[in-house]
């Protein structure tokens, strides 16, 4: 694994920015007397994710946004990931212009993938994660838009 890494997906796959920070928690209501009510962050919208049993909020804070996460199922990666840890930083997630060619850069350099392809996570974006043991302990996200699609 080589330090060039950033730069071959800057190449391929282009990391366009910082696209959310997930925040795993136990009450998204409790949360959100936090990151809204108290610091002001505007609320863009929830939705529920059926297939990663999570609800989410969305506050935008410039050029990115926190995703808040909470578990509706006590099974779920999110569940699983407060019950060991606690509340906090569940994920950091990238936008790449095309989530495929940066899991072929990552899987070409040896890293350990969570996703193999790319699935359907909030808003219809394509994303896939990055297996922590592999990214200094850092679960990520590679995400793709659904706007920025071919």
């Amino acid at each position: 694994m080589s330090g060039e890494l950033p730069h071959r997906i800057a190449r391929s796959a282009r990391t366009a920015r910082i696209a959310h920070i997930g925040i795993a928690v136990r009450n998204l209501d409790e949360a959100l007397r936090l990151y809204h009510d108290a610091l002001g962050l505007p609320l863009q919208g929830r939705e529920t994710v059926e297939i990663d049993h999570v609800n989410v909020a969305f506050l935008p804070i410039g050029d990115t946004r926190v995703e808040l996460l909470e578990a509706t199922d006590p099974e779920s990666p999110v569940a699983r990931f407060i019950e060991k840890r606690g509340e906090g930083v569940h994920h950091v997630a990238f936008e790449v212009d095309d989530v495929e060619e940066a899991l072929g850069v990552l899987r070409e350099q040896g890293f350990r993938l969570i996703d193999e392809t790319p699935r359907t996570g909030a808003g219809g974006a394509r994303v896939a994660f990055v297996h922590p043991r592999s990214a200094n302990g850092v679960l990520i996200e590679l995400c793709e838009r659904a706007s920025d699609r071919h």
